[in-house]
């Protein structure tokens, strides 16, 4: 057995001592949206610091723990707070947590993130369908001996965001008034922000969003067969495309302003898919 299969079967062993929840659909939450996990039907809540081996996150605003319940009577785990590859993690420890929620049962995944947008015609607050990736800046997750119980050495990527989950996310969006964009995201290292000169190159390469986080798990999840769809909540607009200088505080602040928003929504849409 490769040692990274025993690490995952070891953190599952962990939260199986704490609780059998078998929950149907994923979520991960971004930067300032975590709040999200605390309006559920909560059954069971495991911290992060209570799995042996687990990676756990740094940067504020990740609570840290999966949030085991019901929204709107499907089950559902719920990673409130990830981590990411600029902590000093490797890919395999960043993507562990959406391997295990694979193996909890989770079917389909529903990303979140906070993302910088590089499309003029965003502005922060929008919420954007993601509907493709790029991911070359960043290590893959499957680099390294294939986990084969999870996964075919050379899966297919033609269509990581599914497809019916982004019709199912318009309709939604539609029927509360939330106004939708749409776009392909690229994931970058971190944890410095963009230079305006590679903002110019990202959006040359056809990217409306940028952020840290997302396309590996999306990788691992889709290398395991789940469905994934995924929506950025555009919380600044990226370097050189306005006068002010990013930080993080930005980032939380735009977030908890369309809080209700995004709850309304992600309720709809886990409920739909």
């Amino acid at each position: 057995m490769s040692k990274a299969l025993e690490k995952l079967q070891n953190c599952m062993r962990c939260i199986r001592e704490k609780t059998d929840f078998q929950p149907e659909v994923a979520l991960i939450l971004g930067s300032g949206l975590g709040d999200y996990a605390e309006s559920i039907d909560i059954r069971a809540e495991v911290s992060y610091r209570e799995i042996e081996g687990f990676p756990v996150s740094t940067v504020p605003g990740h609570k840290g723990r999966f949030v085991f319940g019901y929204v709107n009577q499907v089950p559902v785990v719920i990673m409130q707070g990830r981590v990411h590859y600029y902590e000093g993690y490797s890919m395999e420890e960043v993507v562990l947590p959406t391997r295990l929620m694979g193996m909890m049962g989770a079917k389909k995944l529903l990303l979140t993130n906070a993302a910088g947008g590089m499309n003029f015609e965003f502005t922060p607050g929008d919420f954007m369908l993601i509907t493709d990736h790029i991911s070359s800046m960043v290590p893959n997750p499957l680099i390294g001996t294939n986990l084969d119980e999870l996964g075919p050495r050379f899966p297919d990527m033609s269509e990581v965001y599914s497809r019916r989950m982004g019709r199912v996310i318009r309709k939604e969006a539609e029927k509360l008034g939330i106004p939708l964009k749409e776009g392909v995201y690229i994931q970058l290292t971190g944890p410095s922000y963009e230079t305006p000169a590679e903002i110019r190159m990202f959006r040359s390469l056809g990217a409306d969003a940028v952020g840290m986080s997302t396309a590996c798990e999306a990788i691992a999840a889709r290398h395991m067969g789940m469905e994934i769809c995924g929506i950025s909540c555009i919380t600044n607009l990226a370097a050189g495309m306005s006068a002010r200088e990013l930080n993080h505080a930005e980032v939380q602040e735009t977030a908890d302003r369309v809080a209700k928003q995004f709850k309304e929504l992600v309720t709809a849409v886990v409920t739909g898919i």
